[in-house]
């Protein structure tokens, strides 16, 4: 068994593909409309899907936005330097809410960044052997 993708509710997708694929890298793995559903999916990754986790974005044609609610509370990404990857993604036009630096009561370097519907994205810092 595998986890093969998270689904995130998104109400516009246009500026959700750009936040995932313009300001975080990653790829548009394929993307297909069901219209007598009223809705789209596009699925967005680093890697196949064949080997990689992906996310899968769900747009209701009929919804612009969702209440995340307290339940939800982030994707988590690696990246190699947490500082680094902050300062593109701003210089990209993303929006960081928690800047690079060490998680309370720990070590570890992380930071937070927001998708366009304020899902929160962690960024941890790659992990040595």
């Amino acid at each position: 068994m595998r986890i093969l993708h998270t689904m995130l509710r998104v109400g516009n997708l246009e500026n959700s593909l750009h936040f995932y694929t313009e300001i975080l890298g990653m790829k548009l793995l394929r993307k297909k409309d069901f219209p007598g559903g009223r809705f789209t999916l596009a699925f967005v990754g680093y890697g196949d899907e064949a080997y990689h986790t992906v996310l899968e974005l769900t747009h209701n044609w009929d919804t612009t936005s969702y209440d995340i609610g307290d339940g939800y509370g982030h994707v988590a990404i690696e990246v190699e330097d947490v500082y680094q990857a902050c300062e593109q993604i701003k210089d990209r036009g993303g929006k960081v809410i928690r800047e690079a630096g060490p998680m309370k009561n720990g070590t570890t370097v992380i930071a937070f960044v927001a998708d366009p519907d304020g899902y929160k994205i962690e960024l941890l810092g790659k992990k040595t052997p």
